[in-house]
């Protein structure tokens, strides 16, 4: 028999191993290590400062590679994208895992050192209101430029295959966002358990945040209402937060949370929580809000449809009336707080667990690596990735 090679894997897109600033650092902070459990050399790219270096739960065997790029709104992923492939295509990894369409300009430097490579698409990101005209053209044009260059896709959503098969005429591996069910924790300091509304949410029109705020303010008068979040480059809406926790007693702003143990809690104590995410697949927060047995309420898409399945949460409109409406009334009946809460718990573990996600990557990725002939022995080796 020949001698079988440890695979390896380099991701790219994210800002790195282990970092909390989003869905795809959180799905990076549980697959890498997995993959080193399951017989990969791993390495993920990421940007310098957005790293925690010294978190006790970071695997050391998942080997951190940061690379320089232009900190800007409108060029850090083009420019973070861009160093990282370079530096991959250099390395010669056997299979390249790319999250967002935006790095899927720089696959045909992939795809010419015969690097075959898996692109994560993130929803329609097109579609966001938070981009510019020209943002938007960006994304749009690297959505094209991935349907022809990467070797397979991942979508979060089977909304979002369909839509990409019909776009783009490909489609992709479905693959959602896993979650965790925690354990029992204690309820946040000066809340009552499922006395309280809740938004987790980046601050972005297409997440429904402003008409949340329209629907908090008058919810807070007799209700206590928690948002969590910001647009991470300040703005409107973060202003709007402040001056509403300034003024309004029961209204709290929270800021960004980036404890998850405390994420937790306000999702599993909470009385209402309203998801307002109008744009993209499955959505990470949903999928560990539902984990976390909170009693949803989310504004009605094919998405949010999808991943709270029939019973696992309330949909309602995007005007303030129709939110505060729901939650009013949620926050008002203890036992459809708890039926929605149990249902959304058995969802969870039913179809999002991280071991069924990890478990599918894990799949996808071997199936791109170099076949082994008869006599057992691969392909040519590649330089081992260092």
């Amino acid at each position: 028999m020949g001698h079988r090679r440890t695979p390896s894997v380099a991701i790219i897109g994210t800002r790195g191993y282990p970092s909390y600033y989003g869905g795809f650092e959180t799905a990076v902070r549980r697959l890498a290590p997995y993959l080193v459990e399951h017989g990969w050399d791993v390495s993920v790219y990421g940007r310098p400062g957005a790293v925690e270096s010294d978190d006790p739960e970071r695997d050391s065997r998942v080997l951190s590679r940061l690379t320089r790029g232009i900190d800007s709104r409108a060029l850090s992923t083009l420019s973070y994208g861009f160093t990282s492939t370079f530096d991959a295509a250099r390395r010669r990894p056997d299979v390249a895992l790319i999250m967002n369409v935006a790095n899927g300009f720089w696959l045909p430097m992939l795809r010419a050192r015969g690097i075959p490579t898996v692109v994560n698409v993130d929803g329609l990101e097109w579609e966001r209101e938070k981009w510019s005209a020209l943002g938007k053209a960006v994304f749009r044009a690297g959505a094209q430029v991935t349907a022809k260059w990467s070797t397979e896709r991942v979508v979060d959503a089977r909304t979002i295959g369909d839509a990409w098969q019909s776009r783009f005429g490909v489609g992709g591996e479905f693959i959602p966002y896993g979650a965790d069910v925690p354990p029992p924790l204690p309820v946040e300091p000066g809340f009552a358990h499922r006395g309280y509304s809740l938004i987790v949410a980046r601050f972005v029109p297409e997440n429904t945040v402003g008409a949340f705020f329209d629907a908090a303010e008058r919810l807070a008068t007799t209700h206590d209402v928690i948002a969590v979040g910001s647009a991470g480059y300040g703005g409107d809406l973060d202003e709007r937060a402040a001056a509403l926790d300034a003024r309004v007693p029961r209204f709290h702003w929270l800021g960004h949370v980036h404890d998850d143990n405390r994420l937790n809690s306000l999702w599993q104590h909470a009385g209402a929580y309203f998801h307002g995410h109008s744009v993209g697949g499955t959505n990470p927060a949903l999928v560990q809000a539902m984990a976390a047995g909170a009693p949803i309420v989310a504004r009605d898409t094919v998405h949010t449809r999808e991943v709270l399945g029939a019973d696992a949460g309330i949909f309602t409109g995007p005007a303030p009336a129709d939110i505060e409406s729901a939650l009013r009334g949620l926050l008002a009946d203890p036992g459809r707080q708890q039926q929605l809460s149990e249902a959304a718990v058995r969802r969870a573990r039913d179809a999002y667990s991280w071991e069924s996600v990890n478990a599918a990557y894990e799949r996808l990725l071997r199936a791109q690596l170099p076949s082994v002939d008869g006599a057992g022995t691969a392909e040519a080796p590649r330089e081992r990735e260092r």
